[in-house]
């Protein structure tokens, strides 16, 4: 396989929660749009707040299940017929399991296989080819985690990160003004860190704080580069970040029914200054080294993410969940690319749980993704787009179970 630097990374999640976030990986998170931190009931409490396992009852818990994304195309009219174009449908499946384990004393362990970020964008049409064939970014999590109640009330958890992630940058001139193309992948394991603190002042308040650390996703690897149908290969490396983020949540309940839980995200993008591809030997020429070598500026800002999630509890069997976010891009109109043509979103979520008996739970989620449209004129973007992007944006439907032993 030829191995190279990937990405102009959109690293986490198909662009859901601001450029390539996952954040949303079971039922619970997905029907509540992952205001889903201070109060976690399952297994999935393992990879939202492993410090609440402390309060989960004397059990095992464990879920599975699958969320199928889909991606409506992203549409550019550019000043002309021949810059307009519309990116592919895409249609992803993505995984994830969560365990708990029973307590041991004070201390009470669990793990989580989740895939928190990722994006595939593809382009047909002959200028936007010419920047973004193909930009896939593939990003699977293994967290193990641990939690200890230092108090009846007061619980603290972490865990380790483990990270493998591998990617796809086809781009395609060749028939244009620019008859340059590139052809890269690439993979890397990365290693990171999580961290939680959960507070119950009262039996129906609870209060939380997560952590999960920057993971900066160093490639290394090989690159085709053509010009004019006259080929060389590289060897090439860039690293890109997998960012940190901060969550601050507090969740309100009502005779044991109704749960209100407000969570606040702070993500922080800034860590992605530019994208400089490195490799082994100077390029032959100037137009690929333009092309290719010269570092882009991205320049991300840092993101806020405003949650409201909804839980009722209308029956001894089925409980109904839904939720409001309100969702910003970190990428800034000058730095706008068409690998990934980012906006502010707001996001609106609905699912339900059914308890089949004492151990088995199974449920389905439903989200919706909506974009804000935005222009850029003359002058505006630092890659010469002149023209107007619209719809994008996703549809998420999650199903799975949760089984209690």
């Amino acid at each position: 396989m030829k191995k190279t630097v990937l990405l102009s990374i959109t690293a986490s999640s198909l662009v859901m929660a601001g450029a390539y976030k996952i954040p949303e990986q079971s039922i619970n998170s997905m029907a509540l749009g992952a205001a889903y931190v201070a109060h976690t009931t399952g297994a999935d409490t393992a990879y939202y707040n492993p410090a609440n396992m402390a309060f989960m009852e004397d059990a095992q818990f464990a879920e599975g299940g699958l969320t199928w994304a889909h991606l409506p195309r992203n549409t550019f009219k550019g000043t002309t017929a021949t810059t307009s174009g519309k990116s592919e449908v895409e249609n992803l499946q993505l995984p994830f399991l969560h365990y708990v384990s029973k307590p041991i004393g004070d201390f009470r362990w669990g793990t989580s296989v989740t895939v928190p970020g990722g994006l595939t964008k593809r382009w047909e049409s002959p200028t936007q080819k010419l920047y973004a064939e193909e930009f896939t970014l593939k990003v699977i999590e293994v967290n193990p985690v641990a939690s200890y109640k230092v108090l009846d009330n007061f619980a603290l958890g972490g865990g380790l990160r483990l990270i493998y992630s591998e990617g796809i940058v086809n781009s395609d001139g060749l028939g244009t003004a620019k008859p340059i193309k590139r052809e890269m992948e690439g993979d890397t394991i990365e290693f990171g860190y999580n961290l939680a603190m959960s507070y119950r002042p009262t039996s129906d308040i609870n209060m939380a704080v997560t952590y999960r650390s920057n993971i900066d996703l160093g490639e290394e690897g090989e690159a085709n580069l053509y010009l004019a149908n006259m080929g060389n290969q590289y060897d090439a490396s860039v690293t890109v970040p997998l960012p940190a983020a901060l969550n601050v949540a507090v969740s309100k309940t009502w005779n044991d029914k109704y749960t209100v839980e407000l969570d606040y995200e702070k993500t922080y993008w800034s860590e992605y200054k530019s994208l400089d591809f490195n490799y082994g030997q100077p390029l032959p020429n100037a137009i690929l080294t333009g092309a290719f070598d010269d570092p882009k500026a991205k320049n991300w800002k840092d993101t806020n993410t405003y949650r409201i999630g909804f839980t009722a509890d209308v029956s001894d069997t089925l409980t109904l969940m839904a939720s409001y976010a309100k969702d910003e891009t970190p990428i800034d109109k000058k730095y706008v690319s068409y690998e990934l043509p980012d906006s502010d979103a707001n996001i609106y979520t609905v699912g339900f749980r059914i308890k089949a008996n004492e151990n088995l739970s199974y449920g389905a989620a439903y989200l919706h993704d909506k974009k804000d449209a935005f222009s850029l004129k003359a002058g505006d973007n630092a890659n010469g787009i002149v023209g107007d992007f619209s719809d994008g944006g996703a549809d998420l439907i999650t199903v799975g179970m949760q089984y209690k032993f």
